[in-house]
């Protein structure tokens, strides 16, 4: 099966959950058999110098990427407020990536043509115009939900009605475009569900974010020094950014007066100035790390405070896989049917981390052994190989029945 795989930002390094969800599938269908190439905008947010590809992306048959220029303007966000335009999406919309997709379709036939987020939806036009392959969208996180759960939680009333404003045009985009795809791939049975109730009618499936357990390799002589907990995530995505300064300004304090020898260790990809120049007692600040499966080996405790997205999220799956002790927010877990004190620890409140923290300091080894646990699960439920194979027998079956 020849697929075209088409990406908002170009996926790599491996440092965020998109790009590990985009890469890891990528590679487990090639490994099922399938001939895959990307086309990828490579944007001012998140460039990468693509003229050298690393070996990570050495599965696919080509690589191409066209530069776009994504960034937030303050008067193109002001014009948007009399447009009926998602200015979410209106950032990702190009002609220099319109021109070359047209390129690409002219000069390659493909068997499916797979989007990863709505963000690619605009493209829709152009691909059933000189294509006949199916579309499927794979859908990381039901977007508009994301900026929902932040507006939620937005205390200054205007920037909580600007979110609010933002969200309902997302939604509204969304749920326009969902029956333009032929097949739906949602991260959870949750999303799958949610989609469904918002009208989409054609195939939907549920597949997850998988990872390659052979790349993990876990240190679980972290459980014999001192507790010690990372934090590691995208810091320019705000659910990132909410979920930590939230614990640092309602948890931490009062988990120092408790365990003051305790620290937390905080890194990030895009880290902005303002979380770089912070200053908290036994918190280390680390902004970009060259390996971030290094960065959590070092440490027995990860800390996913998530108050706001959706979907799934990655780095619990490596956090996991490299046998350490999660401490996440149910949001956190969503897609993850971990149980709280069997593979993870889960916390919702201010409490509930105090507690979850105390719990590790009075367990021993029962630590390590949740994290044993913690590594079997992620072998058995999300080895990317599997999810990849019941991925290509459903999208072989449909464009059989579809021909």
């Amino acid at each position: 099966m020849k697929i075209l795989q088409l990406c908002k930002k170009f996926p790599y390094p491996l440092r965020d959950g998109e790009s590990i969800a985009v890469n890891n599938l990528s590679r487990a269908l090639k490994e099922e058999g399938c001939e895959i190439s990307l086309l990828a905008m490579n944007t001012s947010k998140h460039f990468y110098d693509s003229k050298v590809l690393p070996d990570a992306l050495a599965h696919y048959r080509e690589v191409i990427t066209v530069e776009v220029d994504n960034r937030i303007r303050i008067w193109d966000a002001f014009k948007n407020l009399f447009s009926e335009e998602s200015y979410h999406i209106a950032r990702f919309v190009s002609p220099a990536f319109t021109q070359k997709l047209y390129q690409v379709l002219r000069e390659n036939e493909y068997d499916l043509i797979q989007l990863e987020t709505p963000y690619l939806a605009p493209y829709i036009p152009v691909i059933k115009k000189l294509s006949k392959a199916p579309i499927a969208m794979r859908a990381h996180n039901v977007e508009h939900e994301i900026w929902d759960r932040i507006s939620r939680n937005t205390r200054f009333l205007p920037k909580k009605w600007y979110l609010q404003y933002l969200t309902r045009k997302l939604q509204a985009y969304e749920i326009q475009q969902l029956n333009n795809y032929d097949v739906l791939v949602a991260i959870t049975e949750r999303d799958l569900a949610k989609f469904r109730n918002l009208g989409f009618r054609n195939l939907g499936l549920s597949v997850p974010i998988g990872i390659n357990p052979d790349d993990y390799r876990p240190n679980f002589s972290s459980y014999k020094k001192h507790l010690s907990i990372s934090f590691i995530g995208s810091l320019d995505w705000m659910p990132n950014q909410e979920g930590l300064m939230w614990f640092l300004d309602k948890v931490w304090e009062n988990v120092h007066s408790h365990f003051p020898e305790l620290t937390l260790h905080i890194a990030g990809r895009n880290t902005p100035e303002w979380i770089l120049s912070l200053k908290r007692k036994n918190v280390v600040i680390h902004g970009e790390v060259p390996s971030a499966k290094h960065f959590i080996n070092k440490h027995s405790l990860m800390l996913v405070p998530l108050r706001s997205g959706s979907g799934m999220r990655a780095k619990i799956l490596e956090g996991m896989a490299l046998g350490k002790t999660v401490i996440s927010t149910s949001i956190g877990l969503e897609g993850i049917h971990a149980r709280d004190r069997a593979e993870v620890l889960i916390a919702n409140t201010a409490e509930d981390f105090i507690q979850s923290i105390q719990y590790c300091y009075q367990s021993n080894g029962e630590l390590k052994r949740m994290g044993e646990r913690a590594l079997d699960f992620v072998g058995q439920h999300y080895d990317s190989r599997s999810i990849a194979r019941k991925l290509v027998q459903a999208y072989a079956s449909f464009t059989v029945e579809a021909i």
